[in-house]
């Protein structure tokens, strides 16, 4: 299986996550998908440059497109992000099977002909919290063997206004009501979360003690304790001497479930 990976970022914010011992977001993608079982992944970074295709490369060639996270705020319109977008409608016209992390959610939503906007109920940072599948998310391959409600690592100021026509939600929170949704345009098909499936706790340890400041500032966390603990947690998950209450995160901290909603959607490549 060929995987295409959209990287949405710029390199000045991929840049900050090497310098700072990070993955950028699509090795964090890149490696997910790897220990999924795919071999065949080819990576562009639309927002770096406009010639991303590399010689040689066609977009016909990917049984499925995975678009990652990005900070970039799609209403800002600026040369990066509308060269997504233009990429994005491009995609749209042939016959593929795309899946959307939160930004990829906000580009294939506006290159179909929904809108973007502030999310009026604030930041959204770290845990998106009591994720509820509706009957068409229960009933949804994408969420074939996830709990009805479940807790997804995030972090999105932004959201969907409103939708493509014929969108279906499958899932949404208090914070939004469109946490997980599918749609066809011509003869593709969407994938899209405004979640990142694709993180794992280490990583959002690392995400946190970039952003600390903001998480405070934004009151994401009620002290310094309460973030330290989370973050300690995170950074050792895996250490079987740390105690702690398990439970409160288990649909995080076990990667097959958390990775769920993408290993389904690899299955549904499968399917010609």
């Amino acid at each position: 299986m060929n995987i295409l990976i959209v990287d949405g970022n710029e390199k000045k914010v991929s840049e900050k996550y090497t310098k700072l011992g990070m993955k950028t977001q699509y090795e964090v993608y890149r490696d997910v998908l790897e220990e999924l079982g795919i071999n065949k992944i080819s990576i562009i970074h639309p927002a770096i440059k406009d010639n991303f295709l590399p010689k040689g490369l066609s977009l016909d060639d990917f049984d499925g497109i995975a678009w990652t996270g990005s900070l970039l705020n799609i209403y800002d319109l600026t040369p990066p992000i509308i060269r997504q977008i233009e990429l994005a409608k491009k995609l749209l016209t042939k016959k593929n099977k795309i899946f959307g992390s939160c930004w990829g959610l906000h580009v294939l939503v506006t290159a179909a002909g929904g809108k973007i906007r502030k999310n009026p109920n604030g930041l959204e940072a770290v845990v998106a919290k009591k994720i509820k599948l509706n009957d068409e998310g229960i009933n949804h391959r994408m969420y074939k063997g996830k709990c009805k409600i479940f807790n997804a690592f995030c972090w999105h100021y932004d959201e969907a206004e409103y939708l493509p026509s014929n969108t279906k939600v499958l899932a949404s929170n208090s914070k939004s009501k469109f946490q997980s949704i599918v749609f066809k345009k011509n003869n593709s098909s969407v994938w899209a979360v405004q979640y990142h499936p694709e993180f794992d706790p280490k990583w959002m340890a690392g995400l946190m003690a970039q952003r600390k400041k903001i998480l405070i500032k934004e009151k994401i966390y009620n002290s310094l304790d309460e973030f330290n603990h989370q973050k300690y947690f995170f950074e050792n998950f895996k250490n079987k001497k740390v105690k702690f209450d398990k439970k409160k995160y288990n649909d995080l901290m076990n990667t097959k479930n958390h990775t769920l909603e993408l290993k389904n959607w690899l299955k549904y490549l499968n399917q010609k």
